[in-house]
């Protein structure tokens, strides 16, 4: 396979054929994005215990690199909310907010997530994604939501609040200190909503986050409201940032390995999904989970040379860069450039403007993260996921951030195990009129002859589940009684044996032979015939316990005692089937 600089770059194949259409839709869609960075960047670096300019910083030198090397031409890289309370949650734990300790830690937690990310995806990892199920990141994600909304009325109310990830604490603090709550803050908070939703009502590609920026600073240095109480911003540095590597503690980079893994993950995820989802509509490339994990993760490490925090793919503002045409990863770069733009010659102009509109720009945004529709979509399409949503719901809202992940980590390879160790098991009967079988539990006119037992397990059989198949296949049994002389064992759904299934098979075959009942089977596919074939148990009980189907192992076993005409023997040439 010849060497092609696309596959390192993606946004070279991107750009064949690039012409004045395309380029139009990417500086639409790249300074839409862009002026809507300038006050999620300040607000997310807020929610993440950083001053603004870092979430700036943020929006910067990561969405750069990653348009070089991601694969989606769509996806908008850069600080979103989730992340950044995960951030705060990690980092907090280390080093107190607002201290340069507390910066440098999240700067070194940047570096942590994108060389976790890197690593994934170069030894293609993007499927260990698929073990945290979407009923437990939706629940997860619903509750942080509540978090980190709540979290924010201190600046809306201009009180102040601890810092906690325990809404038990947030309401307490809240209503203990809402007495206090300055009413000019509150009046521009909640009018910065009133705004930002007002705005996307009439169009979605409305700076609606810029124009409560411009009426909060206005309102402010109108009504000189600093003299009021009303919490500002105040001075936010001019010019890029220090190109350097962190600083790099071992002993912090170890406090951090847990969240870094958490924050790798879980952002790898939002941005997966979010461009795979964008993805169907473009039929003119595709998205590659391990290209992406590499590109988060040069990006990410990119925020860490750039004095930034960790970042990942937003929905909000990725659907916006859809909608507003962009075309390539060209529209990133023209985001960032407009923020550099920014970062040199306009930052002094952000220097009045009120926390209480940073506060409602995140409240907005998390809104869209809490995920009712999912719980009324669960409530009818399966109880078991809607109870993990809901444990994890409640256990992230109760217990914290961290114990939320761990609750949600527990409960999805609890359920991974679960249906590997006791997958389906349908005893089955055959459909009036047809030579078809079905489970009997599902159609209860279905044909069954008490002497015969017909069983189909639906998974591969290996040491995980073979106690399980055992105690099903000898239940099934008892509940037919003395009248049971054979069972057909269906393996049409059997993909795989090992040799503990093998062993399982022998003390199956043993047990009720004993008993005088036969075992045979039925639909068994080239490479579980060729295992039982090495394992003995078609030497031992002969070829012509095996049929093609259950129709030929029921009749032939009603005719006679030793069939012949259907057995496997007679199909030796389709031992690959």
């Amino acid at each position: 396979m010849s060497f092609k600089w696309s596959n390192i770059f993606p946004i070279i194949d991107a750009l064949k054929g690039y012409g004045k259409e395309e380029f139009k839709g990417d500086i639409s869609a790249g300074l839409t994005v862009g002026v809507m960075l300038i006050p999620q960047g300040m607000a997310y670096a807020m929610l993440a215990g950083l001053p603004p300019i870092h979430g700036m910083y943020a929006a910067t030198i990561p969405l750069i690199i990653y348009a070089f090397f991601g694969s989606s031409r769509q996806l908008a890289v850069g600080p979103v909310a989730m992340i950044s309370l995960l951030t705060t949650a990690g980092v907090a734990a280390i080093a107190h907010p607002g201290t340069d300790q507390y910066i440098q830690v999240a700067v070194l937690l940047a570096l942590v997530v994108g060389g976790i990310q890197f690593l994934m995806g170069t030894m293609r990892l993007g499927f260990l994604a698929n073990f945290l199920s979407h009923p437990i990141i939706s629940g997860f994600t619903s509750a942080a939501a509540l978090i980190i909304g709540l979290s924010q009325l201190k600046h809306i109310l201009g009180i102040s609040v601890p810092r906690t990830h325990h809404i038990q604490e947030l309401v307490e603090k809240i209503i203990q200190n809402a007495p206090s709550a300055n009413l000019y803050s509150m009046a521009i908070g909640i009018a910065g909503i009133i705004i930002i939703l007002l705005s996307k009502k009439i169009h979605r590609a409305i700076p609606a986050q810029l124009l409560a920026v411009i009426f909060g600073i206005v309102v402010v240095q109108l009504f000189d409201l600093t003299d009021m109480g009303v919490k500002i911003v105040g001075d936010i540095p001019a010019g890029l940032p220090s190109f350097h590597a962190p600083i790099i503690d071992w002993g912090q980079a170890k406090d951090l390995l847990l969240f870094g893994v958490t924050i790798s993950i879980i952002g790898f995820m939002e941005s997966y999904a979010v461009a795979r989802a964008i993805q169907t509509k473009h039929r003119n490339y595709e998205v590659d989970a391990n290209r992406e994990l590499i590109a988060l993760g040069l990006a990410n490490i990119g925020a860490g040379f750039s004095q930034a925090y960790p970042v990942a793919g937003g929905f909000g503002r990725s659907a916006v860069n859809d909608k507003s045409g962009a075309q390539t990863q060209l529209a990133s770069i023209i985001s960032a450039s407009l923020l550099i733009l920014i970062l040199l010659f306009f930052t002094p102009y952000f220097y009045y403007l009120p926390k209480a509109i940073l506060g409602a720009i995140i409240v907005v945004a998390v809104l869209g993260l809490i995920d009712w529709r999912e719980v009324l979509f669960l409530w009818r399409a399966n109880k078991t996921d809607l109870s993990l949503f809901v444990i994890t719901f409640l256990g992230t809202l109760l217990l914290g951030i961290e114990q939320g992940i761990a609750v949600g980590v527990i409960l999805s390879l609890i359920m991974v195990i679960l249906r590997v160790t006791r997958p389906h098991v349908a005893e089955l009967g055959k459909v009036p009129g047809t030579i078809h079988y079905r489970n009997v539990e599902r159609f209860p006119e279905l044909i069954q002859q008490d002497d015969t037992l017909i069983v189909r397990f639906d998974a591969q059989l290996f040491f995980a589940n073979v106690q399980f198949f055992k105690e099903k296949l000898f239940e099934l049994a008892d509940k037919k009684g003395d009248k049971l002389k054979r069972i057909i064992i269906n393996a049409e759904s059997i993909n795989q044996i090992d040799s503990t299934g093998i062993h399982a098979i022998k003390e199956i075959i043993n047990a009720f032979n004993k008993r005088g009942i036969a075992i045979v089977f039925a639909g068994v596919k080239g490479p579980v015939r060729d295992a039982l074939k090495r394992g003995g148990v078609i030497d031992s009980i002969g070829e012509d316990k095996f049929y093609m189907c259950i129709e030929d192992a029921v009749n032939c076993l009603c005719r006679s005692p030793e069939p012949k005409e259907s057995s496997m023997k007679d199909f030796t040439t389709q031992s690959n089937a």
